[in-house]
């Protein structure tokens, strides 16, 4: 096998195993679970997936942390801890938390929806 065909090799194998990565990754995120899980817990009161309410679109916040190591431990603190949201008025009140019910996967699941956004 020549150089040039073992390079073109290693390339498509390292391309095919991304892809298969990220797939996997997308795959894993149940829609309608996390969209269930915003709906009981009046997310959607306050967010959108793509349009501005009193809190930010999903699809923003997704923008917002794409690409941080941290964005999937961030948020889950943020919709599980009560922390400080700011209103666009300036106001600031204690984020609602996720139902005490929910599992841990599931809010996992809902914040990689968000995070897919």
């Amino acid at each position: 096998m020549t150089r040039q065909a073992y390079s073109s090799m290693l390339l498509s194998t390292a391309a095919a195993l991304t892809l298969a990565f990220s797939l996997n990754a997308s795959a894993a995120v149940d829609v309608d679970a996390a969209k269930s899980l915003a709906r009981e817990n009046n997310c959607f009161k306050c967010h959108g997936v793509d349009k501005e309410k009193d809190g930010p679109s999903y699809k923003k916040v997704a923008e917002k942390y794409r690409g941080k190591a941290d964005a999937e431990a961030k948020l889950i603190h943020h919709v599980t801890s009560g922390e400080k949201a700011k209103f666009p008025d300036g106001h600031e009140e204690e984020h609602k938390n996720i139902n005490g019910k929910a599992s841990p996967e599931a809010i996992k699941n809902l914040v990689d929806w968000i995070l897919s956004l």
